[in-house]
């Protein structure tokens, strides 16, 4: 992000080399007029300030405004300079986030200010509009992200406190910098100014001030204002399990159908698509799209319909009553839901070897987003695994990294992953692809220095200079919290359709007169979709399909127990006698 430049008294304007501060056209500035109102400004006016939640959407007429991070406080610096024709504002505004920087009038002049409920309404009605934002605010946040705005993670990089919260920052896709303990200058007065003893680590700072000790995942959400928690004994249409993307499908097609639809996720909204830094075989993108592209994409048309998403809200329990269901969460709460959608997803296998287990969250990965990428500091790294995450994530790395190994356990590269990721991963000058090769030690006291590797055809072994590990050997499904509940295969994963039928209850389901539907588990009512059933496509189209067909079925057990959808203005009522078919 270019830092604004003052010359002779004036503030000059940021220029926009990176597509984050658009101009609007003045027929986009005619349009918006009829939704807000227009009002002057006044130098050193502040019209929204970090920590506190937006109000409007603001568009600047004339005059200039300055973007201040740490505004007032040791840490100060300019952000951007906008003037006549941009918008102001990040993708907070349109999530309900506090805002994650301060504004500032430098030179007095006129805005249009468009109450927030309003604008979010228009971008989701607006293609054109819409489409120009997002990108925008997409890009503003990962500019922040790089700047390292927002909030101060104070720990530890050997602490697991430490790594969770920078897990959890990171999978949402929030702003903030870690002050390392172990390495970090300015941890020791940070520490004697707040009066922090090194027991009392990790601690969350905001806003030079605001210090949380060692918060949990739901309190540093609720600082910075990610949705509230489901209300106690709340009572709900859909409740949808996971918010990768078929939770993301269920959501937008349940909510604009006119089921009222609350979506959890234990840690973020996007699952494991939201870590792909590029899927270029998704339908409809012919260049390609981020998965944090993506997923924002859909969780916006999902808040456009009224659903409703809770994180972190982590499942801890699921139990039948009077034909719906109680879903209990890990603090106790409870909520009721007419029918559930399980789309829990899965999680990455971790590499079983000696030591490694020190190493995870300081220089061994799971997961290849910016924040991992800004700590590889030009150095050579490895990924392990052959299939699509790993060669994603290669190509991605190979812009931060000085070289990436790439290790697989086969000895075909087009085994396991698309044609055009093979093409790309063989040509680019910075990726080494080593087949049949397996890992099979780790080296280094405080980080990753190297790995001890074999080449399973001729076990012979070789040592590797990486200074971070990135591993995508397949994945595990979260259903623990389901076993005893209805019936999973071998491997973890939910039966459903025939599958669930010829393991289920027949009692239960001969009062119903009829057997489990396609994605139906043993449980009826409650559908498993994407990556957590058993035989599903382990792809973002598939579980975004999947997502979709399990709304149609909800609809099809509501008819059957006499049910209809009392839909809004942008629902539709399924017709008498028939199913609400999927667009």
């Amino acid at each position: 992000m270019n830092t604004a430049e003052h010359e002779k008294g004036a503030v000059r304007e940021t220029p926009d080399r990176y597509g984050a501060f658009p101009r609007l056209t003045p027929e986009q500035l005619d349009d918006l007029t009829a939704h807000g109102e227009r009002r002057r400004t006044a130098g050193g006016e502040v019209l929204y300030r970090e920590g506190e939640p937006f109000q409007e959407f603001l568009v600047i007429l004339s005059g200039t405004v300055e973007i201040l991070h740490d505004q007032g406080g040791p840490d100060e610096r300019t952000v951007a300079v906008h003037g006549p024709g941009r918008f102001l504002g990040e993708l907070g505004l349109l999530e309900g986030h506090a805002a994650f920087d301060t504004a500032v009038v430098r030179e007095a002049g006129e805005i249009l200010a468009v109450p927030v409920e309003r604008q979010r309404a228009l971008v989701g009605s607006d293609p054109v509009l819409g489409d120009l934002i997002l990108r925008a605010y997409l890009g503003r946040r990962y500019l922040l992200i790089g700047l390292g705005a927002g909030f101060r993670i104070l720990g530890s990089c050997y602490s697991r406190d430490t790594l969770r919260l920078r897990e959890f920052a990171a999978r949402n896709r929030l702003p903030h910098r870690w002050v390392d303990l172990e390495r970090d200058k300015e941890a020791e007065a940070l520490l004697r100014r707040f009066a922090i003893r090194p027991e009392e680590t990790p601690v969350v700072l905001w806003q030079g001030e605001r210090l949380l000790r060692n918060p949990s995942n739901a309190e540093l959400a609720r600082l910075i204002g990610l949705p509230a928690p489901v209300p106690e004994n709340e009572r709900c249409d859909v409740m949808v399990v996971g918010a990768g993307p078929a939770g993301l499908a269920a959501a937008v097609y349940g909510a604009s159908d006119g089921l009222t639809t609350v979506t959890v996720d234990a840690v973020a909204t996007g699952g494991q698509a939201a870590t792909s830094s590029r899927i270029e075989n998704y339908l409809g993108f012919p260049s390609g799209i981020s998965g944090g592209e993506l997923i924002e994409r859909a969780v916006l048309q999902a808040h456009k319909f009224g659903a409703r998403f809770t994180v972190p809200a982590e499942v801890s329990g699921l139990t039948p009553q009077d034909d719906e269901y109680i879903v209990t969460f890990t603090d106790g709460s409870r909520a009721r839901a007419g029918a559930v959608v399980l789309a829990s997803g899965v999680r990455y296998r971790r590499l079983e070897v000696p030591g490694i287990d020190r190493l995870e969250g300081i220089s061994v990965y799971y997961a290849a987003t910016v924040h991992e990428a800004s700590l590889c500091r030009a150095d050579p790294v490895a990924v392990v695994g052959g299939g699509n995450s790993a060669g994603q994530a290669a190509l991605f790395l190979a812009n931060h990294a000085s070289r990436v190994h790439l290790l697989v356990r086969g000895s075909d590269l087009n085994a396991d992953m698309s044609r055009y990721l093979v093409d790309q991963v063989e040509q680019h000058p910075k990726i080494e692809v080593s087949l049949h090769t397996e890992v099979q030690g780790v080296a280094g006291e405080e980080q990753l220095e190297s790995l001890t590797v074999q080449d399973n055809a001729s076990n012979e072994r070789r040592e590797l200079q990486a200074a971070a590990l990135f591993v995508f050997i397949g994945a595990r499904p979260r259903t623990e919290w389901l076993k005893g509940v209805l019936a999973l295969d071998e491997k973890g994963f939910v039966l459903t359709g025939a599958d669930a039928r010829a393991v289920a209850d027949a009692n239960r389901w001969a009062s119903l007169g009829r057997d489990p539907m396609l994605l139906e588990t043993t449980l009826p009512g409650v559908f498993a979709a994407g990556d957590v059933r058993s035989g599903s496509v382990k792809r973002v189209a598939s579980a975004t399909g999947e997502g979709a067909m399990a709304i149609r079925l909800v609809h099809e057990h509501r008819e059957r127990r006499g049910i209809l959808v009392t839909a809004g203005s942008e629902g539709r009522r399924p017709e008498a006698g028939g199913s609400v078919s999927s667009r």
